[in-house]
Formats: C-alpha cells, sequence, structure tokens
C-alpha cells in the first residue's frame, strides 16, 4: 500500500507542476498543430492522397513531439537539486520511474489524441468508425515510447549534450513501435476490420510492456551510476 502511496504523490507532483508551468504541454501541443500544418501545405495531393500518409505522418509527429517533453524529465529536478532528495527517499527506484511513466504517458497521450486530431481536420481522415481502436493503439504506443523515452532521458540528463543524445539513443529502439503503430492506424484508417490489424495490436502491447518492465529494472542502476 505504501508502494502504491509513494507512487501516486510523485505522478502527482509531477501533474501538478505541469497545469501550473505548462512548459511541456505548450510544447509539445504547438509542435502538433504547426506540424499538421506543414505536412497539409508540403504534400501534393495531385501525386499522393493524404489519407495515404497521414498515418505514418502521426506516428513521426508523435515520436518528434513527445521528445520535446519527455526529453525534460528530469530537467527541474536537476536544475532544483530535487532529483537526489527523492532518490534518497525512502521511495523504491521503480516507483519513481513508474511515477514518471504515469505522469509523461497522461501528457503524451493527450497530445497523441490531439494530433489525431489535427490529422483528421487537415487530412480529411474520417477515424469516427474505429476511433476505439485507434485511440487504444496511439495508448499503447505512447506508453511503449514514453517507457523508453524516460529512462534515457535518465541517462542523459546533466551531460553536455543531453537534447542530441537523446534522440540517437531512443530512434533506433522506436523502429518496432513506428513499424507496428503505423501499419494499424493506417488500416484502420482506410476502413480495414480489426482483424486486420489484432497481430500489430498484440505487438505493440508487447513492446510497451518490455519497455515498462525493462526501464523499471534498470532505472536503478542508470540512476546509481
Amino acid at each position: 500500500m505504501e508502494y502504491f502511496v509513494q507512487l501516486s504523490a510523485i505522478v502527482w507532483k509531477d501533474l501538478l507542476l505541469e497545469v501550473r508551468s505548462r512548459e511541456r504541454i505548450a510544447a509539445m501541443g504547438a509542435f502538433a498543430v504547426l506540424a499538421g500544418v506543414l505536412f497539409n501545405f508540403s504534400i501534393d495531393t495531385t501525386a499522393v492522397r493524404p489519407q495515404d500518409v497521414a498515418a505514418g505522418l502521426i506516428w513521426m509527429t508523435l515520436v518528434f513531439g513527445g521528445l520535446l517533453g519527455v526529453g525534460r524529465t528530469f530537467h527541474i529536478e536537476s536544475q532544483d537539486g530535487a532529483m537526489q532528495g527523492i532518490l534518497m527517499s525512502p521511495a523504491p527506484k521503480d516507483a519513481v520511474f513508474l511515477a514518471k511513466v504515469i505522469a509523461n504517458f497522461v501528457l503524451l497521450y493527450a497530445i497523441s489524441l490531439l494530433v489525431l486530431g489535427v490529422f483528421a481536420l487537415f487530412f480529411g481522415v474520417d477515424v469516427r468508425n474505429n476511433l476505439g481502436w485507434v485511440s487504444l493503439i496511439l495508448g499503447l504506443g505512447s506508453l511503449g515510447f514514453v517507457a523508453v523515452a524516460t529512462l534515457f532521458a535518465a541517462i542523459s540528463t546533466g551531460t553536455s549534450m543531453a537534447e542530441t543524445l537523446l534522440p540517437i539513443l531512443v530512434f533506433p529502439l522506436l523502429v518496432p513501435m513506428v513499424v507496428f503503430g503505423a501499419g494499424a492506424t493506417g488500416r484502420l484508417m482506410a476502413g480495414r476490420p480489426f482483424s486486420e490489424v489484432e497481430g500489430n495490436v498484440r505487438m505493440l502491447g508487447a513492446f510497451a510492456f518490455a519497455a515498462v518492465a525493462a526501464g523499471a529494472v534498470l532505472f536503478r542502476y542508470v540512476v546509481e551510476e
């Protein structure tokens, strides 16, 4: 019981700080809208249908926009010296990691739904028939993404090249997530039945579970170095 109290306290602290500052959510939201606008004007609609490329662009926007926010997961604590206090507290290291993942997931999932809405508006994509499944896929992708990115944000925080190092470390590990996520999203946007993408969704779920579990185990060794 104490474990969940400590976990929820850190989650609440992170979300409360974000509500007050709106620093990360504003950056990710602005990036999502601007990306949708730029992609809308950069695609030659006489050569390719926007609907055919929307899924891939949604996931790339989610990845790049997510790095803007998740990359700064430990920024405030590092500046204020509070991170050392958190790590010295009675809270288990895996609880600290899971709390950071949950807080980041809430932010990124909200942004993923915004991205979906922006691309549906500009690209004329109708996802109403499969909105629930598409939302599930974006949720699984967001969870896997924040688990990987949060772990590597802890590694890169405090280094002189943190903003450059994080994408280099994270991008190769996100390839399976983007492949399965974009493939499933594209088929559902085309009106295909869920049975065609069930395998992709299972793989996304497995990726998210593995990322969270591995991160919870490895976080202790990362912060102790």
